[in-house]
Formats: C-alpha cells, structure tokens, sequence
C-alpha cells in the first residue's frame, strides 16, 4: 500500500490517528485509549482486504526463515535477532499479513495482556509501591503551592537579587529550583509565578520575552531536580526495561544471566535516579541564571537592577559577615571532616555477628563457556578476567568459599573487644549534631551581632563541653542510657543557647522563609539520597511535613498559636533521636531497663507527632484548604494513571501488529550505540513538539527501551538524558503545556509571541545542557557513585 510495508502503513495509522485524538480536545488519557482502539480496528479492517487473485493489501516482506541464506547466517554465529531486513535487505522475503493469526486472534491476546499488565503496574504489581510516591509527591506539592511559599520565596528572594543586573530574573531560577525541589509540579509552579513575578519584571523594565521565558523555563526545572514526578514514572520503567535487556543481551553472548555477564546485578532504582539527577538539576539552573545575567549585562535596559523594599535583617559588617556567615561554618564542618579523616570521629558501633560472614566469590564468574568468556573479555576487559580466575584459584586451593558457621563464646567475645579497640573516640552521629548546633549559633551570631553574646557562648561551651565528655568520659560500649545522664549538662548548655538562636534567627525574613521548607526538602531529599530509605517513605514524610507546614502557616495567618504544630514536629525528632540510640525491642529474652523507658517514651512522641498531624488536618479542613488539595491530589493522580492505563493498551496495539520489533530492528540495525541513541534523543525532542511527556514515557519508552537499555550504555545516565529531553516537552512551540499555563495567567500586553520568542534561548539552553551531560556523564553518575562508596 503506498509501496509501504504493512508493519509501516500500521505505524503511521497509529501515530496520525493520536496525533488526530490529541488535537480533538478530549482529554489526553481518553485520546490516547480511543486512538489505540480506532486505529486497530483500521489496521484490522485494511488487513482483511483481500483481492480475487488472492492478494492483500497490507503486505508485510518478513525474512523467510526456512531459506539456506538465513541458516547461513546462524550457523555464522549471528544471533537471530540481529538478522533483520534493514542488516540484511538481500535474504529472501515472505509475504504475510501483518497479523499473523488474524486479527481476532490479536484482539483476544490484547485484553488479556491489557488486564495482566494493570494487574502488574496499576493494582498489585511490584511497581505498585513506587508509583504511590506519584500521589504522595503530588499531594506534597500541591499543599506547598496552596500554603502561599512561592509568594514568599520570590518575595524574599526578589529583595535579595535585585540589586544585582538581571536579579529579578535570577531571584525566579532561584525560586523555581526551590519549589521544583518541594513540589516538583510544573503547571503549579508555572501559574504561581506568572501570576505573582511577571507584572513585577514588567512593571519593572524587564522585557517580555526575557520575563515569560524565564519564568516557564523554571518552571519546568521541577521535571529534573529530585523529587521529580517524571523521574519516579521513568524509573519504574528502566528498572524493568534495563534488567530484562540485559538478560536477553547476556543470553545472546552465551551466558546464563546478566549477573554473569555483567559481573553486578542489573538494577537501576528510583532513588539511584534521585542521586544521579541532582547535579543535571542544578546545572540547568546555573545556565537558566547565567543567562538572565549575561542578558543583563549586554542589555542592562530591558534587565535592569531594581532596589526592592524591605530589607532581611540587622545590617552586619563585611568583617562580620566573613567572620561568622564564612570562617565559623568552615571551622565547624572542616573541623568535623578532619577529625574523621584521622579517626577521632567515627562509628562507635560495635555490635558483632553471631555468625562469621560470608565469604565473597572472584570479581567475575569464571566456570562459564567459552562463548561468555570471550563476551566478558571484551566487556571487562583482559586484566579483569585474569585478575578474576586468580582470585577463583586462590579460593580453590583455599579449600572453596566455606559456609558461615556459629561464633564460640571465646570468639565472640574476641569480637566485641576488637570492635571497642578500634572504635573512634566520638561518635559520628553526636558530633554531627553538635556541629549541627554549632552553626545554628554562629549564623545567629551572624544575623544579630549587636545582641547580647552571652547566650549564644553558653551554647557554644555546651557545643565544645558535649566533644569533651563524649571523648574522655563515655566509652564505646556504654549504653544509650548512661551516655544520656553524663551529656545531659552539656546538651542542656547547647540547646538553652540554641533557643536563643533560633528566636534571633527567626527575626531575619530571608532564614524565616527559607529554612521550613529547606528542613522539608532536606528531609526527604537527604533519606532518599542517603539510602535511609526509598522514595515512597520519603514521599508520605514529605506529604506529612507539608500539611503541618501548611497548617503551621495557616494559624500564623488567622493569629492563633501554632505551638501543638511545633510540639509535633520537635515530638517526631525526638522519636526519631530514641529510635537511633536505644534498642526498642521488647521481645526479646533481656530487655535493658533504660530501653523500656525509651520505648514509652518513644510511644508517647509518635502519638502526640500523630495527634499532630491529625490536628494539621484539621486546621487546613477547617479553613477550606485540605478539600481542594485532596480534590486536586486525586484530579492530577487519577490522571497519571488513567494515562498509564490508556498507554499500555496502545502500546500492546502496537505490539500486535509487529510494529514495536520493526522499530527496534530498524534501531539494532545500527552498530555504534551512540548513533542509535542520539536518533532516539531526536524522535523524543521532536514528540516533544506535539506530545506530554506522559504520553513519550508510557508509549515510546517501552518501545525503544529494550534497545537503549540492552546495550553498554550506564542505565542511570540513558535515564537522565532522556529526563532532561522530556523537560523540553514543556518549552517547545507550538504545544508546551509550560507556555500554554503562562499564557494563560500572563497580562494582555504580553502576546504569545513574545512568549514564544523568549523561550526559545532555554531551549536552546536545553540543548546544550543536554550536551553537556552528553560529553561530561560523569555529572550524571559521580553523585551515585560517591554515594555508593
């Protein structure tokens, strides 16, 4: 048909009839389900016609593998699923429908694979528990844009940057980085500052297309910086896509599994993506900033200084600022690094196993055939695989990997004494908190030197008291309880000089508006990255954190005491301090008394931390906030999986068909990766124009996934690319749903051309920074793999 293929024909009916559902208006989700039906019962009825002379008109030219020239290529070594019409256009072809088994037979195998797949990523399946952070980061974010922080970070901030060339501009790159790290939702974070930074740029001097162009392109920062909602949706995708990718690449190298073959298992986790995210976020920031400064610069009339009212603080010296905001914190933490550089700092853990470890195996498994061995000799290298079958000799005359046996007493206790031995002075975890304290005094000294001293040195003695003590007076194996007792003058010291800072430092309008939700952000953020936890705990403490946030500055509004908020969240540090330092198991045959005591209390701080939080529900479901935030909550997740649930069915029409392998052998026809993956990067920037970016995830991902993913390229760095080229869906003319929320919110005097005309710089901003990461992917993987040491 058309001298097409009818794999191909099938392609372009599936991609015009959603390009034609999209542009309808109907909602996505819809579009997308009806383009899937629609346009397989127009294959289905194209691939019925049959001529008198017994003809089709959809034709699909598949290799005959019956032929001597395709068992050729076997019998070469060639796998078979490198053989391919585009490799080998000369095999001889077979003429066939395009489906198969007719199309009854595919429509059956399309709603059962429909169901399963639902049941597997909607309902119960292993992602199940990852999408959840989707709707708690949804409803985190959502709760932050309602409780009014963007208008007063960009207030803050405006006050800050605005005296410097092009401030305004930054002080909005700065805030949108901010929110894209509380919130991570674009078209909220979008609306806010449209609606509250661009009369101020106007009315200002600033130029349209500078003003709409930054403000959408920071927007759009909330798709890469951690926690990003797209991140979570792509990394339930890669962990699947890149393990069964590689198993299949390792079994076409004659290897029993990707472990084998790879020498580490084949995983790629959301959080891992967090981490390796973090740099790209901020690097894209930097660009968007340094832009709006050189602008600045070379045009200072349409970026010019502006001088806001108000001011953040106590006016401080230059020596001052130097001595308490710089030399004190370098102190403070250089100090804390040094002296775990040297060991004076450290673990005090020593609790020891009962059983002796495990021996490790050799680097790589060496008892495979000769076709793995070659395969992992040109993935590792020669040095690494004779490095590997002389560690598996020497655990061979050693007598093989011997099991883990029982400990005697004798060795335990020979155990537990080396462990005390070599144990480090002061623990890392109080010197870290004391350090914590410390720079909450020092920065309060900072803000307000004119003040009384006094209580700031207290604190400060009680800081340098605590290292003392900790050093001289409390050994290794002392329990939590006497440690408590013998710190409990020093803490006391600390925390009554730590009172007074923070009432000083919630005098300065710049640290009272940042810090709260710096605290949150760090919070979920630092148990993600730190591996404390995954990213669904994560999310349901940021939710949390956010409502009493919320509710916290909902009572500050109406004039009433926040203090059962405050009580709540200091409850929950205090339950977090118990669990750490005492044993809460109480089934145990010898229960400490101390640990009973800390069990009650730490019962006591989680009821009155959920009292807490109870009651924040209830201040912002009185005051009208909760309903629309759960409304908006369940509008925008329902949405999400209602698309995941629409792209599934399309993706498996186009299965059905055989167009997801003509695509990818169209792909494997290419022999370096890098080529492969960079017409890859092309087609989503191009979609980008036309499609959301939950349609490019859930539709063309799984298509090309297994051939991006099946290669040597680093999963986590493929990921992050594909991140930040989906972040240009946003910007990209004529359909970025960024534009589309500016424009919508944007005053009469500023047109869509000038919207248009100031995107167009970030995007090309997009494209560099995306070159970037191209040239430099150690910016992609040198978070994780520091993390990972």
């Amino acid at each position: 048909m058309f001298g097409l293929d009818g794999v191909e024909v099938g392609l372009l009916i599936v991609f015009l009839t959603l390009f034609g559902a999209i542009l309808s208006g109907f909602p996505v989700a819809f579009a997308i389900a009806g383009s899937a039906v629609i346009s397989f019962g127009i294959i289905a009825v194209l691939d019925s016609i049959v001529y008198e002379d017994g003809s089709r008109l959809l034709v699909h030219q598949a290799i005959d593998k019956t032929t001597t020239e395709y068992f050729a290529l076997v019998n070469d070594g060639i796998a078979r699923e490198s053989i391919s019409v585009f490799r080998y256009p000369e095999l001889p072809r077979i003429a066939e429908p395009v489906f198969v088994s007719g199309w009854e037979t595919a429509l059956d195998r399309n709603v059962s694979f429909l169901v399963n797949r639902i049941n597997e990523r909607v309902l119960a399946g292993q992602s199940i528990e990852t999408l959840l952070a989707v709707l708690m980061f949804v409803l985190m974010g959502i709760t932050l844009e309602r409780s009014k922080i963007a208008n007063d970070l960009l207030t803050t901030m405006a006050k800050v940057f605005g005296p410097l060339p092009g401030g305004l501009a930054v002080s909005v790159v700065v805030v949108g980085a901010f929110l894209a790290a509380s919130t991570g939702i674009v078209g909220a974070t979008v609306v806010t500052m449209g609606l509250l930074s661009l009369p101020t740029m106007l009315r200002n001097g600033y130029s349209p297309q500078l003003s709409t162009g930054v403000i959408a392109a920071s927007g759009t920062l909330g798709q890469i910086i951690p926690p990003s909602i797209v991140i979570v949706l792509l990394g339930t995708l890669a962990g699947d896509l890149y393990s069964r990718a590689q198993e299949d690449r390792a079994q076409s190298m004659g290897c029993t599994d990707a472990l084998t073959y790879l020498g580490e298992p084949a995983v790629v986790s959301v959080g891992t993506l967090f981490q390796a995210a973090l740099l790209p976020g901020i690097l894209l920031a930097g660009l968007y900033a340094g832009y709006a400064f050189v602008y600045a610069l070379l045009n200072p009339s349409k970026a010019p200084a502006v001088q806001m009212g108000g001011g953040s603080g106590e006016v401080t010296t230059r020596n001052e600022k130097l001595s308490w905001f710089l030399a004190a914190p370098i102190a403070l933490i250089g100090g804390l690094v040094v002296l775990g550089q040297i060991g004076v700092i450290g673990s005090q853990d020593i609790t020891v196993s009962s059983r002796t470890e495990l021996q490790e195996g050799a680097s790589l498994r060496t008892n495979v055939s000769d076709a793995c061995q070659a395969a992992m000799i040109e993935l590792h290298g020669q040095e690494a695989w004779d490095t590997a079958v002389a560690e598996q000799a020497a655990i061979d005359d050693a007598g093989g990997i011997q099991d883990s046996r029982e400990l005697t007493a004798e060795e335990l206790v020979e155990a537990r004494e080396l462990k005390i031995a070599n144990a480090a002075p002061i623990g890392g975890g109080l010197a870290t908190a004391l350090v914590l304290l410390g720079l909450i005094l020092t920065t309060a000294r900072g803000v307000a030197p004119s003040k009384d001293f006094t209580p700031l040195a207290i604190g400060l003695g009680g800081v340098a008291l605590a290292f003392i003590v900790d050093a001289v007076l409390m050994p290794a194996d002392m329990t939590a309880g006497p440690r408590l007792v013998i710190l409990a003058i020093p803490l006391l010291l600390a925390l009554y000089g730590a009172r007074e800072g923070v009432m000083r430092l919630a005098e300065n309008e710049l640290i009272r508006v940042v810090f709260p939700p710096l605290v949150l952000i760090v919070a979920v953020l630092g148990s993600i990255l730190g591996g404390i936890t995954n990213p669904t705990p994560a999310a349901a403490l940021g939710a949390a954190g956010a409502i009493m946030l919320a509710a916290y500055r909902k009572l500050n509004d109406n004039h009433q005491s926040p203090k059962i908020i405050l009580g709540a969240s200091f409850s929950l540090v205090i339950m977090l301090l118990i669990g750490v330092n005492f044993d809460l198991r109480l089934g145990q045959e010898l229960v400490l008394v101390e640990n009973r005591i800390a069990y009650v209390f730490a019962q006591a701080t989680y009821l009155f931390s959920m009292f807490g939080l109870l009651y924040a529900c209830w201040v912002l479901f009185s005051g009208g906030v909760l309903s629309p935030v759960v409304r908006e909550t369940a509008k925008v997740t329902s949405m999400v999986f209602t698309i995941l649930i629409a792209s599934q069915l399309l993706n498996l029409v186009v299965i059905s068909f055989g167009g997801e392998h003509y695509i990818q052998d169209y792909l494997r026809s290419f022999d370096q990766e890098w080529r492969v993956f960079l017409i890859v990067m092309l087609i989503m920037f191009v979609l980008g124009f036309v499609l959301d970016f939950l349609e490019i995830i859930y539709i063309v991902v799984p298509i090309v996934g297994p051939v991006i993913y099946g290669g040597s390229l680093d999963p986590k760095w493929v990921t992050i690319m594909i991140a930040v080229n989906l972040q240009t869906s946003f910007l990209t003319p004529p359909f970025g749903f960024a534009l589309f929320y500016l424009r919508g919110v944007a005053p009469k005097e500023v047109t869509t051309g000038h919207i248009y005309r100031g995107i167009i710089p970030f995007v090309i901003i997009q494209v560099v920074g995306l070159a970037l990461l191209a040239f430099v992917p150690g910016i992609v993987t040198i978070v994780p793999d520091l993390i990972g040491r």
